[in-house]
């Protein structure tokens, strides 16, 4: 599968900065997979700059959140810079919030954005009697599937 999707990654010291470029949508798993790779051992920080992402669909999206929460299970701190609009209106959708333009969408916390979604979808698949989870039984580790 072709990817419009592309990373740079740069080491400073105890941070690594992934330049992410193109579009996140679900091809961009080997180009995020790769990134979260060459990230050092030694490495404290992970600063990803998405400037220059095009567009996001809610594939990548959770794409990048399962990224998000492969490098904190490895003690990272991931710090997110350049959310474009059309990426902070489908993160702004995906949880439910006014997307005002006003910076009201969590898009620079994206740990807390990730558990935000979580938790509208544990109540919405609760709600619909389908246990918290998509898969059986109540595993919370169903729904991270994607090993990136």
């Amino acid at each position: 599968m072709r990817t419009s999707c592309e990373t740079v990654v740069e080491h400073r010291g105890s941070t690594v900065l992934v330049c992410v470029t193109g579009e996140l949508d679900v091809t961009a798993e080997h180009a995020l997979r790769t990134a979260l790779h060459a990230v050092p051992p030694e490495t404290s920080t992970v600063l990803l700059d998405v400037h220059r992402v095009t567009f996001v669909d809610s594939a990548g999206l959770l794409l990048f959140l399962a990224l998000h929460r492969r490098a904190e299970e490895l003690g990272l701190r991931v710090l997110v810079a350049g959310w474009g609009s059309q990426p902070t209106r489908l993160m702004a959708s995906m949880a439910a919030l006014p997307a005002d333009g006003a910076g009201s969408t969590p898009a620079g916390d994206l740990g807390g954005f990730r558990r935000l979604v979580e938790e509208r979808l544990m109540r919405e698949r609760t709600a619909v009697g389908k246990g918290p989870f998509y898969g059986s039984g109540t595993d919370a580790n169903a729904m991270h599937s994607t090993s990136i």
